[in-house]
């Protein structure tokens, strides 16, 4: 039997409830019928409306994983850029350390004074220049991630979108059907 015969039915039944006398208009049905109804429309409920059940918690479950993976890479990708950004420091420092030495040991000989000068100059500039493009490696680094993430999440809201689109087809044309049925039907005498 399909959906709209055992609501017919049932509508059929109520119609045909007679009311109790002194009862404020309340009626007597079958009960037993209208369960019996009722275990059939459980039994026949489209698949449709089954997999739109399954459809929407697989939605649910899939922003939190997506959600969870967005989080796990922007922490991954700031852990990343700290510690790249700490290495960069230690290297800059090692390196003007280093420079430094270097140029207090020329600076003892007379003869370099001005060359070691200039040494240790070239070094800490090169050091500085290190650290920037460490530091500019990261960000590049952390915005690829980013961008990975976002397109990722994109995905899923495209997805989301898509499969919200195909329930609302399926509703418009089940609704679409109902209303045929309905204009088709023949009124009860």
């Amino acid at each position: 039997m399909k959906i709209e015969m055992l609501i017919d039915e049932l509508q059929e039944i109520v119609d045909e409830a007679f009311t109790l006398p002194l009862s404020g208009g309340k009626t007597v049905v079958n009960t037993e019928r209208i369960k019996e109804i009722i275990e059939d429309m459980r039994s026949n409920l489209p698949v449709e409306l089954k997999q739109a059940k399954s459809i929407a918690a697989d939605r649910t479950n899939i922003l939190n994983k997506s959600k969870e993976e967005a989080e796990r890479i922007v922490q991954e990708a700031e852990d990343r850029s700290k510690m790249m950004s700490q290495q960069a420091e230690e290297r800059a420092k090692n390196t003007v350390k280093q420079a430094e030495e270097k140029a207090a040991a020329l600076v003892q000989q007379s003869e370099i004074v001005s060359r070691a000068q200039m040494q240790a100059d070239d070094i800490i500039a090169n050091a500085d220049k290190q650290a920037s493009e460490i530091k500019g490696a990261a960000s590049a680094y952390i915005d690829g991630i980013m961008k990975k993430a976002d397109e990722e999440l994109s995905k899923n809201l495209a997805d989301l979108k898509r499969t919200r689109e195909s329930l609302r087809n399926y509703q418009l044309q089940s609704e679409k059907k109902r209303g045929a049925k309905q204009n088709n039907r023949k009124p009860l005498q």
